[in-house]
């Protein structure tokens, strides 16, 4: 294909992702970066690393087709490779350069740069960082690889939803139990500190939403605070009525909620805490008292036995 029809092609998605900006009343920017990370999902999906990266975080909540979920820029994964910052960088710009159906999108591999992240993380893991464009548009993507955490259930392969009429990535993605067990991880290992309003937000929502059998989210938990190294509470600090009526939390609560442009919640932040508590301290209580744990949530709760 000749660049002036590989302008062409960029230069018409471009505008019809600004006419459905406009349609929906989302910001371009906003949709223009989903774009950019689907179409590199997809370019991942094609490659020969497809089966060595699963996709987890908040872009799993596209996925789900969770309602009001919360916006974001970055692409999460759990890598089944070696933990090297070299090793994701040669991944990365191989994945830039791979063939596929023309997309408007070029990915740039000279301008990618790599780190080990391990301070205040949930992980030890590599981010990197590197641009594309899209017709004129610049783009600026980061994707932080984790290692070591267990999913459970096993990840399955699903298609990732695509903004336009194009290929949708098929690639493996995390399971809400595991999404869940690993933001009850990061809460519990913050502890007081915790200023981390999203694990909040994304807990609320799942819970409200979605069943879970009580055993799977159980092993979910087990697994990952095993992973981590992390002691398993009965009573987390989050959950506490000091920690709950903070009034720095709920100020960090309504600036997320704002941020976000959550504008049609109404769950206060001792509200969704209590609903999170009352979602895991059943679970919890079971793993840590060797007791029974309940059967079955059936959204938006509570559990059945």
């Amino acid at each position: 294909m000749t660049s002036s029809s590989l302008r062409n092609i960029a230069a018409s998605v471009h505008q019809r992702i600004l006419n459905k900006s406009r349609e929906s009343a989302r910001p371009f920017n906003d949709l223009l970066q989903y774009y950019a990370i689907e179409r590199f999902l997809y370019r991942l999906s094609r490659s020969s690393y497809a089966g060595k990266f699963i996709l987890k975080g908040a872009l799993m909540l596209m996925v789900w087709e969770v309602r009001a979920f919360r916006s974001t820029m970055d692409i999460d994964m759990l890598g089944k490779m070696e933990n090297r910052t070299d090793a994701i960088m040669a991944m990365a710009r191989d994945v830039c350069l791979q063939e596929v159906e023309p997309d408007g999108v070029v990915f740039d591999p000279s301008s990618i740069r790599g780190q080990m992240i391990t301070e205040d993380a949930d992980y030890e893991g590599v981010r990197i960082n590197f641009r594309g464009s899209l017709d004129t548009a610049r783009i600026t993507i980061q994707l932080d690889v984790g290692f070591g955490d267990i999913v459970i259930p096993p990840p399955e392969l699903m298609a990732y939803p695509t903004i336009l009429d194009l290929p949708a990535p098929q690639i493996r993605g995390y399971s809400k139990e595991s999404t869940i067990a690993e933001k009850l991880e990061a809460m519990v290992r913050r502890g007081i500190m915790n200023s981390r309003m999203k694990d909040f937000w994304d807990i609320r929502l799942l819970s409200r939403q979605f069943d879970f059998d009580g055993q799977t989210l159980a092993r979910a938990i087990k697994e990952t605070f095993t992973a981590r190294h992390t002691v398993i509470p009965s009573d987390p600090v989050a959950f506490t009525e000091s920690f709950i009526l903070d009034e720095a939390k709920q100020s960090q609560w309504e600036a997320f909620l704002r941020k976000n442009r959550m504008t049609g919640v109404q769950d206060t932040f001792e509200e969704a805490v209590n609903g999170i508590s009352l979602f895991l301290k059943p679970v919890l209580d079971g793993l840590v008292n060797s007791k029974p744990v309940p059967v079955t949530w059936i959204a938006p709760g509570p559990w059945h036995r």
